[in-house]
């Protein structure tokens, strides 16, 4: 028996007999005589096949185990350690939760020099990408390549982004003995998925601070990378390894004009969708809205109803003088201030001259406005989503949420900026939302979690 790396698959050449006790892998190609197999599944293939003895040629592996030195001053956790015990004990595939700020990167690392396999580590932006290999190139003293942003180089420690991976996988699949998966939730994209579709790696980590996909993306996750073997959760480590922290919502009137114009866009919006039958609650009640509103009369209006009123409650009057009272209230602080567009990152960059970063941002610019913003020259940065995840700003101590999804994620996420530990730190979010709006019920949804659920 052979087996070969073809485009992202597994081609095997053998006999039917030899074939029947993987039957549940492979398949018959009739277009190249062979059976196929998904490259994901090689570990157990070549398991069976060398637990019982069967002669095999393997030409899918293209690695050999790394001699790599592991150069770190830095001394695991105890949960770090338990971590690594969980996912060596789960036969090195898994998904490892852990709150944004207690080491993931450093877990990984650690994986990587028990494993001593060439790895390649996805994440979702070029600049997680390059935070990844800033960070082990000093800790194994190697040069590491990235895919991404330009970057084309492959070596046996790689990091690329979410959108590399996935264009190159069918050619570079069988390079890589451990597969690390970074803010792993965004894994189940129909895309992203291929990542570890294509991949032979035997060894698979998984981390993110929050699985959870409203879709039940998540059970893809599970079925890719393997199962949750480790959990911990914010408030678990909140004022040891995470700094202290405390969250209120605050309520907000909109003013007397903007109230009335919230209601009469409103109106407009919710009749056309009640005399359309349009229901939200299912998966396709958003593309449903979409397509009326193009088609029928009326439908325009609607959707500008839509966006009008979804305008005034994230731009109103009230959440302006709130933000600038709390930066007052806060002033010497490091502050984040998030929403949900780009319009309204940017009308508030206007409104207080503040540096603004969205995914319009140039990459040089980006970097100068973070840099400013570790140094304290640019005490506040105002985001859209871009921040959301990954990016380690621990001078930050104060986020304020002008608008927002009603992801759960989302929130968690926007939480987990402002907690990286820095001594005598007291993190404080705040919600703002517009009372007599939507924003309220999306504000209950998003905050459905036990980072949350606690009286402050």
């Amino acid at each position: 028996m052979t087996i070969d790396f073809q485009h992202g698959t597994l081609v095997l050449d053998a006999t039917e007999e030899e074939m029947e006790p993987l039957a549940e892998f492979c398949t018959w190609d009739p277009r190249v005589k062979r059976f196929r197999a998904e490259a994901r599944h090689y570990a157990p293939i070549v398991t069976f096949l060398h637990a019982s003895g069967a002669a095999y040629d393997d030409r899918a592996r293209a690695f050999d185990p790394l001699d790599l030195s592991f150069q770190t001053p830095l001394t695991p956790r105890p949960y770090q350690l338990e971590a690594l015990r969980a996912w060596q004990q789960a036969d090195r595939q898994g998904v490892v939760v852990l709150p944004t700020g207690t080491g993931k990167s450093f877990l990984a690392q650690l994986a990587i020099a028990a494993t001593k396999r060439p790895t390649l580590i996805v994440a979702p932006t070029i600049d997680l990408m390059q935070q990844w290999a800033s960070q082990l190139e000093p800790a194994f003293g190697v040069q590491v390549g990235m895919l991404g942003g330009g970057s084309k180089d492959v070596l046996p420690i790689t990091a690329s982004t979410y959108d590399s991976a996935a264009m190159l996988m069918e050619f570079i699949g069988n390079r890589f003995g451990l597969l690390i998966v970074d803010e792993a939730h965004h894994l189940p994209g129909p895309s992203y998925r291929q990542i570890a579709t294509m991949s032979i790696a035997p060894f698979r980590l998984g981390l993110t601070a929050t699985p959870e996909r409203d879709d039940g993306g998540h059970s893809v996750i599970y079925d890719l990378v393997g199962d949750i073997c480790y959990q911990m959760h914010i408030d678990e480590v909140e004022g040891s390894v995470l700094a202290p922290y405390r969250t209120e919502r605050l309520e907000l009137e909109l003013d007397d004009d903007e109230a009335e114009a919230y209601q009469r866009e409103r109106a407009i919006y919710v009749d056309f969708i009640r005399a359309n039958n349009i229901n939200f609650s299912g998966p396709g009640g958003w593309t449903q809205f979409v397509a009326l509103a193009a088609r029928l009369a009326g439908g325009r209006r609607a959707f500008q109803a839509y966006l009008a009123q979804k305008r005034i409650a994230r731009t109103s009057r009230a959440k302006f003088r709130t933000i600038w009272e709390l930066l007052r209230q806060h002033a010497g602080e490091r502050a984040l201030i998030f929403t949900a567009d780009n319009d309204t990152a940017y009308a508030i960059g206007r409104r207080f001259l503040l540096p603004v970063l969205t995914h319009h941002t140039k990459a040089r610019e980006r970097k100068d406005f973070l840099d400013g913003f570790r140094a304290g020259t640019f005490p506040v940065l105002v985001t859209s989503k871009v921040l959301n995840e990954g990016i380690d700003v621990p001078e930050a101590s104060l986020g304020i949420i002008v608008s927002g999804s009603g992801s759960t994620r989302e929130h968690v996420q926007r939480l987990g900026r402002i907690l990286r530990p820095v001594a005598g730190k007291q993190a404080m979010l705040y919600e703002l939302v517009s009372m007599g709006t939507s924003e309220f019920y999306v504000s209950d949804r998003r905050r459905q979690h036990r980072a949350y659920q606690r009286s402050r």
